[in-house]
């Protein structure tokens, strides 16, 4: 399975492509970051998102994309910006026809780290070691893509495992 995990932000949002399913070997198959000026007209910026976006589905044809669930934060032209960013990846998405999953930076952390109050350094590091990297992905929204898509592919392996089951069991 191949998912497209996505960072949202708007002035950064990440992109990471993971390949794999739970229990064995995760590959790193592309990550970047794509970056939009502040000093830009917002169509302008979300536009340049969903272009990237597009094209990495274009490119890396995924099974599935991860987004980060908005959560909430104090500062609300932080949250506006990247609920923004996530609305255009999200919409990227559903256009190509691919199903689509969100997770909350505290799932996300869990499922990397086993701990959903880790760090950015501990997701990293958990990054790195799971998809044996050389380095750490920089900047941390790169990383951060890349713990969605294995949270979405352990998440959704384990969900298709009790579908399966569940489904096996009730045919008897």
């Amino acid at each position: 399975m191949r998912v497209l995990g996505i960072d949202p932000g708007l002035t950064r949002c990440g992109l990471g492509v993971v390949e794999g399913t739970a229990g064995r070997r995760l590959d790193m198959v592309a990550v970047d970051v794509v970056r939009t000026s502040a000093g830009t007209p917002l169509g302008e910026r979300l536009m340049t998102l969903e272009s990237a976006v597009t094209a990495w589905i274009d490119e890396h044809h995924p099974d599935t994309v991860a987004v980060e669930r908005v959560f909430s934060q104090h500062n609300v032209r932080t949250v506006m910006g990247t609920a923004q960013a996530s609305g255009v990846a999200v919409l990227a998405a559903v256009r190509q026809g691919l199903p689509l999953s969100s997770y909350t930076p505290s799932e996300v952390k869990a499922a990397v780290t086993g701990h959903g109050r880790a760090d950015k350094s501990q997701v990293a590091a958990m990054v790195v070691r799971l998809l044996r990297l050389d380095q750490r992905p920089r900047p941390a929204d790169a990383s951060d893509a890349l713990a969605l898509a294995i949270c979405a592919l352990w998440r959704g392996s384990a969900q298709a495992r009790l579908l399966a089951a569940v489904t096996a069991g009730g045919s008897r």
